[in-house]
């Protein structure tokens, strides 16, 4: 069903197109017959706020599509991006399971479907099935892990370059068509580029026109391409 924001809707977990292949969604029957009945579909504009740092974990949200930025800011206004969900993940679980709050903000980044599922149902719908509660320990682990690489790629890292381009390296490795030239979409502006790997956006955009002077990439509208990736490879293990 096409709905605002020109996205696709998926009704329901059963008929979704995506559930073979997405860890969350990729259940037994009889489970995504009972998700089905708990879950809320609900579609956003790019820029709406699914939940805030800090407000009581009210429950998940699950991404049917689009992206949603994660983000935890500072008590004097700076702000650093922990990652970019994308569709198939689960949001806002550690709040949602724990019952503290939501410990990240999220952001749409582009016209996204995220379905609701509140706390309590959520947590029945745990211990009615083992095979979500496995699920949702592996999503956890992945997010925990995924933290502490970005801990490593900010705390460790000497020099904005190097952060730049470890974060341009991941980003192509995850994004990218991995065919001749690296390409990737990347339409993230400079602003929460820095706002990812710890830097000032002037940082960042200055090294955006180093790299392009140094013939190691190419921006083309919103179309990353890597041109010299052993070089980029090179800065990155400074």
């Amino acid at each position: 069903m096409r709905a605002p924001y020109g996205l696709e809707i998926i009704e329901n977990c059963i008929t979704c197109p995506h559930h073979e292949d997405r860890l969350f969604c990729n259940l037994p029957q009889a489970a995504l017959q009972r998700l089905s009945t708990i879950t809320s579909a609900s579609s956003y504009p790019k820029g709406a706020t699914l939940f805030v740092e800090g407000q009581a974990g009210r429950g998940v949200f699950i991404l049917c599509n689009g992206r949603v930025k994660l983000s935890t800011s500072s008590v004097d206004g700076k702000t650093l991006i922990v990652r970019i969900a994308e569709p198939g993940e689960v949001l806002g679980l550690p709040a949602t399971v724990t019952g503290k709050p939501y410990e990240l903000t999220a952001d749409v980044l582009e016209p996204a479907q995220a379905n609701f599922i509140s706390r309590a149902d959520f947590l029945n719908f745990l211990r009615e099935h083992g095979e979500v509660s496995l699920r949702v320990a592996q999503q956890l682990g992945e997010t925990y892990h995924a933290a502490v690489a970005e801990m490593r790629s900010i705390g460790l890292s000497h020099s904005a370059a190097e952060k730049l381009a470890k974060f341009l390296l991941d980003w192509c490795s995850s994004h990218g068509d991995g065919k001749g030239e690296v390409r990737a979409k990347l339409t993230l502006t400079h602003e929460e580029i820095a706002q990812m790997i710890g830097a000032s956006r002037e940082t960042v955009t200055r090294l955006f026109s180093d790299f392009k002077k140094k013939q190691l990439l190419q921006m083309k509208g919103s179309t990353l391409i890597v041109r010299d990736k052993l070089g980029l490879e090179r800065l990155a293990n400074d």
